[in-house]
């Protein structure tokens, strides 16, 4: 054998060498990572938490959403008839007076004369009776619709000191809230504690002379012992010899009712002193009473002073004498929204009588004196008891 073939025998039996990989393109280089911002792209997974194959829980409603929370249809029978009571006080006070005077309005289109021309009569012959005491019905304030009234709150009256029987007071009521459900409540039906607490008196709401301008209207809400708030009313039943005889003013009036806002305990009060005028006149005693609760009822469209609603309400109120609030709370078969007042109780406190010696022609001086004292019995009423009644320690009275 020819030496060249013996090695190209032996190159062809012995392996060929592997081929070299060929190496990759080297990545680029990451850009440059500016300060103050995150790097580029995902970052690495986190480690799953314990239970992450257990189903997710519900998330919340979004931010600005309502869930409408309906009443359950097994309640006490006794729970829907204080509904029911609420719901008729409620439209009584924003219908019934529109009413009245739709009634009359058709009997005179459709010439009933023989309705109308009586009452009319009857009317003009009447119309000085709500500052002559009124014409109060103690049939009207026994219903029984008045006992569920007061259970749906529920609301409470509470006494602080002894009243002499034989001496005419005058109790101004604080707050206004929105309808004044606990000045009603406690002193135009015959089922709250007050001829318990206070015997030998009798109570007189008085409220503004426009509800008494209302045909057939005046006539229902006489009976439940209200009667005028203008000064010949007042004098009217402080004059009543041989005492026993409470005037209920709510001192804040329309302009207070305005600032009926949960939480908040604002008193339209520095202005108002025709009353203690009217006290030194006739020597009666003043008592100050504060309601707990009264503002809870509903809410108020936020109408802080300054703002174009506030403004507005305002105006209407100087021209039609009595104040619209924009007010909401819970509806009839739901909790989130109507004009139903929310199941909050009410603590009408009477508190300490101030002495008020008469004087038939008080000074400035005398009436500035007085009202201050007022002022501060009524700031020490809210005191004493706000703990009580879950007010935070830092709450106070704002008199405006």
């Amino acid at each position: 054998m020819r030496p060249g073939r013996a090695r190209s025998a032996a190159s062809a039996a012995a392996p060929s060498p592997r081929p070299r990989p060929r190496r990759s393109p080297a990545p680029p280089p990451p850009p440059p990572r500016l300060p103050g911002l995150s790097r580029p792209g995902p970052g690495p997974r986190a480690a799953e938490p314990a239970g992450a194959g257990r189903p997710r829980a519900r998330r919340p409603p979004a931010r600005g959403t309502m869930k409408v929370e309906f009443a359950p249809l097994h309640i006490p029978l006794a729970r829907r008839l204080q509904t029911a009571a609420v719901l008729q006080w409620v439209l009584s006070f924003l219908l019934l007076a529109q009413v009245c005077i739709g009634i009359i309005v058709v009997l005179i289109v459709h010439n009933y004369w023989f309705l109308y021309v009586p009452y009319l009569t009857w009317l003009c012959l009447d119309w000085r009776t709500p500052e002559q005491g009124g014409r109060r019905s103690n049939w009207v304030r026994s219903w029984t619709v008045w006992r569920y009234f007061k259970d749906y709150f529920p609301i409470h009256l509470i006494k602080t000191w002894d009243l002499d029987p034989s001496h005419n007071y005058i109790f101004g009521f604080h707050p206004h809230g929105v309808l004044v459900a606990g000045a009603f409540g406690n002193f135009c039906t015959n089922h709250s504690d007050f001829e318990e607490l206070f015997p030998g008196f009798t109570a007189y709401l008085h409220v503004l002379p426009f509800w008494f301008r209302c045909p057939l209207f005046r006539e229902y809400l006489m009976t439940s012992g209200s009667v005028s708030v203008s000064k010949k009313s007042v004098s009217y039943v402080l004059s009543k010899e041989g005492g026993g005889n409470i005037s209920v003013i709510v001192l804040g009036g329309a302009e207070e009712s305005l600032d009926a806002h949960p939480g908040k305990f604002t008193l339209f009060i520095r202005q108002r002193k025709g009353f203690v005028k009217v006290a030194l006149t006739h020597g009666a005693s003043l008592v100050p009473v504060f309601s707990f609760g009264e503002n809870e009822l509903f809410k108020q469209v936020n109408n802080p002073e300054g703002s174009w609603l506030r403004t507005v309400q305002e105006k209407l109120q100087k021209i039609m004498g009595f104040a619209l609030p924009l007010f909401h709370a819970r509806g009839i078969f739901q909790y989130n929204f109507g004009l139903m007042p929310y199941r909050k109780p009410i603590h009408t406190v009477v508190g300490r009588p101030i002495p008020v010696h008469r004087t038939p022609h008080p000074s400035p001086g005398q009436i500035e004196e007085l009202h201050q004292t007022y002022m501060e019995e009524l700031r020490k009423l809210f005191e004493a008891h706000k703990r009580k009644y879950g007010i935070p320690e830092h709450e106070t009275l704002i008199f405006k």
